[in-house]
């Protein structure tokens, strides 16, 4: 039996290449997954300029202070049919008539042009917008006026 002669193999500059430009294959790979994943999934903005919005911010306590003096609640908004529905029942868990409810949708992302929502009651305490609101993620800012008292909230709808 004649031993065999080892005879290592050589590491030559394409193998030096493969490697470089497999790893950065796979660099650019993964950044690419992963900005693709934080672009689909951002929510947008709360609000644009953070500076501005502190110099506010003890009026929007204010404000939020007078609203739960109220004691009104709100449900949840329902899509039913591309319309939205929600009830709002006064301090004394009674149904609040005759407020008038407009919303602003706003894409959260800004893919679609903002949608103005009117209101109208159905039945007591329940209200129903008149408008339709397109599928997709939207951000709502509602308002509520009820004999003079206003009450401002935000909800997202699905």
């Amino acid at each position: 039996m004649k031993p065999e002669s080892e005879n290592p193999k050589r590491f030559t500059g394409y193998h030096a290449t493969a490697m470089i430009v497999t790893f950065f294959a796979v660099v650019v790979s993964v950044n690419m997954v992963m900005a693709r994943f934080a672009v689909s999934t951002f929510g947008g903005t709360v609000v644009d300029n953070s500076y501005v919005a502190s110099q506010k911010y003890n009026l929007w306590l204010e404000e939020a202070r007078k609203q739960q003096a109220y004691g009104w609640k709100t449900s949840r908004l329902i899509r039913v049919q591309d319309k939205l529905t929600m009830t709002v029942l006064s301090a004394n868990d009674s149904a609040l008539e005759d407020a008038e409810i407009t919303a602003i949708a706003e894409h959260p992302v800004g893919r679609a042009d903002p949608v103005l929502l009117h209101f109208v009651e159905n039945g007591a305490g329940t209200y129903v917008s008149r408008d339709e609101l397109p599928e997709g993620r939207w951000k709502l800012r509602i308002t509520i006026n009820h004999r003079g008292n206003k009450m401002a909230l935000a909800q997202e709808v699905l």
